[in-house]
């Protein structure tokens, strides 16, 4: 299970046994989310914030930091999903304590 980021507290993830379509998880104490993105011809075209199951979503402020974290970072959250789980790389942990 990768750590990517943190911000702010929010620590984001990757299961070790992902699937499609590229997504990320978020975590703050007990609460988390997940961050589908969807690409089109090489672009993110969208990214969906989702609920996990039997988990409590993130709320209030820490969804909004998520969701300014993903829109600022998201292509270097795809890139580490792709290294990851289609070239095996290792990923490096960055933690971001300025608010974006």
């Amino acid at each position: 299970m990768p750590s990517i980021f943190e911000y702010l507290g929010i620590v984001l993830y990757f299961y070790s046994n992902e699937h499609e379509p590229i997504h990320c998880h978020g975590r703050c104490g007990e609460f988390e989310s997940k961050a589908e993105f969807y690409i089109v011809n090489g672009e993110i075209t969208e990214i969906k914030i989702k609920e996990v199951k039997g988990k409590m979503p993130l709320k209030g402020t820490k969804l909004k930091d998520f969701k300014k974290f993903l829109e600022k970072y998201s292509q270097q959250i795809v890139t580490k999903w792709i290294d990851y789980f289609i070239y095996h790389k290792n990923v490096s942990f960055e933690k971001i304590e300025e608010r974006l």
